[in-house]
């Protein structure tokens, strides 16, 4: 009974306490409620467009390629993807069929050979101790799609032109020159089927069209050194409004269509800068003194040939210096001094031995300031044409960039002129002027994302995040929830390690652009992409080709190639 009555009395002691705390309580959670309201549920409206079946078209841009390969997680984040899962919000089904590549390191299209010595390699992870991308050990080969491709959402293939998307040779034969092994692993018939035809099967309620790229871009990544890869105006202008047409004509969709950015100001053309060759003193003095023979023919041709400019020869003379210098390139576009150089032996002005010594210089020049070297010279500068030489054969130092061992010069495949950047930029514009064409006459339908508004001379002043990102507003990157990423592959960067494909944030960034325009024109709300939240470039963790490889010790002249 004592034990029961105490009991009782501690029972009502706490609901007496509790009774006077309850008011105390209740002031309490409301306080906090005011401090920290509970999140809205987010929510979106799609306005005028219809998602329920959103289909992507287009190129490695769409697929989700990134670090040089078609891999898991690139596929993840693929534009495409990000673009669905904020369309989820607005009312988009939960489905969103990509091509699934399933390997973890896809297999590496950038690199050649590949496989290298039976080895697939894979996507680039950047090395901080090169500094720069390395491909990694373990790629897979491209393997056939083992899905349902009735049921695909995600139509953008790596490596595509405008004019694959209408042919069926893009899946098939493999001979054709427009076979893409991208596209054959998922074509409904590989080698009947054409990717458009796949497209409007599926019978899309909404599109996002971004094509054309690469209708420039093979041109430049060549550093302008094959024609061929430059599509024409008259073909372009073609293609494009047949794809419009048919996208228009054989379903009810709607749709946004893209432009094409300037593709030069990519980390591609960016990171090796053209005076990437860092020298001692000591360096620069014994180059200058090996060189000095160069500097004495190119001065005895401007003395003795009156149709060689001293000008001319002054260009092309090498100048060390403590600190950066040039890189030193053949330039095909340079007059020939082969029949100059021929006289001079004749004249007895050189002997044989000097004159075979000046076959890599008889069309060699120091690249100038507004010049853009490709990061696939990355891997050619500073190695040695003959490494069993006595002397150093470096590459872009002693040899120019663009010379190879069977004494002959193969172009100027590893950096672009300021002329051939300037046609590169007028064809770029020749087709964004179509593509805008081709949206404005149905507009009814079509909505334009400019990707270059803001970029000086371009009519829509408004600053994109394309312009923002390279500094047209003053700095340089673009600020994102106050953190500044940059133009490049760095921990901090948008782009991947191929220096051409967005990374993971790079392609939220373009996702929430693209919405942005949805919205605007057809009326929607659909909540933006977390920028941060999504991952950026991963570092080599022992998986990489460079980390594998011996580091040769040379007794020749060593030096640094800076990347920016």
């Amino acid at each position: 009974m004592i034990s029961y009555l105490k009991t009782s009395f501690l029972l009502l002691l706490v609901a007496a306490f509790l009774f006077a705390c309850e008011g105390s309580y209740d002031s309490l959670v409301e306080d906090q409620l005011e401090e920290n309201p509970t999140p809205e549920p987010i929510t979106g409206d799609a306005g005028s467009a219809d998602f329920s079946n959103y289909v992507a078209i287009g190129n490695s841009l769409t697929a989700g390629y990134m670090d040089g390969a078609l891999y898991n997680m690139g596929q993840q984040y693929s534009l495409a993807a990000l673009l669905h899962q904020q369309m989820q919000i607005a009312g988009a089904p939960g489905n969103f069929n990509q091509p699934d590549i399933n390997s973890e390191r896809g297999f590496n299209t950038s690199v050649s050979p590949n496989p290298d010595n039976g080895t697939v390699l894979g996507r680039f992870k950047l090395d901080t101790n090169i500094p720069g991308p390395s491909p990694t050990i373990g790629g897979d080969p491209i393997a056939p799609y083992e899905g349902n491709t009735g049921e695909l959402n995600n139509f953008g293939v790596p490596g595509i032109l405008l004019g694959q998307l209408l042919t069926p040779a893009t899946g098939g034969p493999q001979s054709d020159p427009a076979f893409n092994p991208f596209y054959w692993r998922f074509a409904s018939a590989p080698g009947s089927s054409t990717i458009l035809g796949d497209v409007i099967a599926t019978q899309p309620s909404f599109f996002t069209l971004w094509i054309g790229n690469n209708d420039v871009l093979g041109y430049a990544i060549s550093g302008a050194s094959n024609p061929g890869l430059l599509t024409s105006e008259q073909d372009f202008q073609t293609q494009f409004n047949a794809v419009i047409t048919q996208l228009l004509n054989n379903t009810s969709a709607s749709g946004v269509v893209a432009t094409i950015p300037p593709v030069s100001t990519v980390p591609f053309f960016q990171a090796v800068s053209y005076d990437a060759v860092e020298l001692s003193a000591e360096e620069a003095t014994q180059l200058n003194q090996g060189l000095a023979g160069v500097n004495a023919a190119l001065q005895a041709v401007a003395d003795n040939f009156p149709n060689r400019s001293q000008e001319d020869m002054d260009a092309r003379k090498v100048n060390y210096q403590e600190g950066a210098n040039s890189i030193l390139v053949n330039d095909p576009d340079l007059p020939d001094l082969e029949n100059e150089f021929d006289q001079l032996e004749q004249l007895g002005a050189i002997s044989a031995q000097q004159r075979q010594m000046l076959v890599p210089y008889e069309q060699s020049r120091p690249l100038t300031e507004n010049e853009l070297v490709t990061l696939s010279a990355g891997s050619v500068l500073g190695t040695e044409l003959n490494p069993q030489s006595q002397t150093p054969t470096t590459i872009g130092v002693v040899i120019p960039l663009g010379y190879n061992s069977q004494e002959s010069a193969f172009g100027d495949a590893y950096y672009l002129t300021v002329p051939e950047q300037q046609q590169i930029q007028s064809r770029t514009t020749a087709f964004n002027t179509i593509i805008a064409t081709a949206v404005a006459q149905n507009g009814d339908r079509l909505a334009l994302f400019d990707i270059n508004a803001g970029f000086p001379g371009n009519p829509n002043t408004e600053l994109g995040a394309f312009a923002d990102l390279f500094g047209v507003d003053g700095e340089l990157g673009i600020r994102v929830q106050g953190t500044l990423l940059q133009p490049d592959f760095s921990p901090n960067g948008v782009f991947s390690t191929d220096g051409i494909h967005p990374n993971a944030r790079g392609n939220a960034i373009l996702a929430n652009e693209f919405i942005d325009v949805i919205e605007e024109a057809f009326g929607a709300s659909i909540p933006e992409v977390d920028v941060l939240n999504l991952p950026s470039v991963q570092l080599c963790a022992g998986d990489c080709v460079s980390q594998q490889q011996q580091k040769a010790v040379s007794d020749n002249i060593t030096f640094g190639i800076s990347v920016k």
